[in-house]
């Protein structure tokens, strides 16, 4: 099934021009490996790149100059998306063991290989070593469960692998990803049948409005 949430195009872009911390690039190749509408979308941002990168380098470089080119850079790529569908292909078939490979230097090459640790009732999470400096998490959240209501300090960017949840942008299931900024609170709430599994990158702590989960923030490192 092809995903129904994709990579903003700020963020294809910054994956492109490799602006993307280790972390947040290995969310972001993991949702591509599924997701032929983000690598279509991910050639046409190197393409668009590469010409405007001979236009930098043809003037002198200042901040206000990349600037602008990142917003051209974005402006085409709104354009050719517009004008042509993406070439959507099949995914090759993989060991049903094996961890996506983006993951792999980080938590090992198979799920059977997880070594889970306990953070709250009915979730589950593994830590990936700082590299960094942002959070690189895999979580598994029991089924229709519900999680503490939050925002974002920063960026967030989650993939999910396994099971699916609901919250106020739509149903999220596997190859779905969610890339959040700091404008969105949301309450995820796991589908019934079968353990939530993701993988999410942060660049910032979460912000919680409750106590109680404020109280914990620090305990759980999120």
């Amino acid at each position: 099934m092809s995903p129904r949430h994709h990579l903003d195009e700020a963020t294809v872009v910054s994956f492109a021009a490799g602006a993307l911390s280790p972390e947040m690039r290995a969310v972001a190749a993991t949702h591509m490996e599924g997701c032929a509408q983000c690598r279509e979308s991910l050639a046409q941002a190197e393409h668009i790149g590469g010409a405007l990168l001979g236009q930098q380098q043809a003037a002198p470089a200042d901040a206000a100059r990349g600037a602008r080119l990142r917003e051209a850079m974005l402006a085409l790529l709104d354009a050719e998306s517009a004008a042509e569908p993406p070439v959507r292909q099949e995914a090759a078939p993989t060991d049903p063991d094996a961890l996506p490979r983006p993951l792999q230097p980080y938590f090992g090459r198979s799920w059977r290989g997880l070594r889970w640790r306990w953070m709250a009732p009915g979730v589950h999470m593994i830590r990936a070593a700082r590299g960094s400096g942002d959070t690189l998490i895999l979580l598994r959240i029991a089924p229709g469960k519900s999680m503490p209501l939050h925002s974002h300090q920063g960026t967030e960017l989650t993939q999910i692998l396994r099971g699916a949840y609901d919250d106020v942008l739509g149903h999220f299931g596997p190859g779905d990803v969610a890339d959040l900024d700091n404008e969105i609170e949301h309450r995820p709430v796991t589908a019934p049948g079968a353990p939530c599994i993701c993988v999410a990158a942060l660049d910032a702590p979460l912000r919680f409005p409750g106590w109680l989960a404020r109280k914990l923030q620090p305990l759980v490192g999120l």
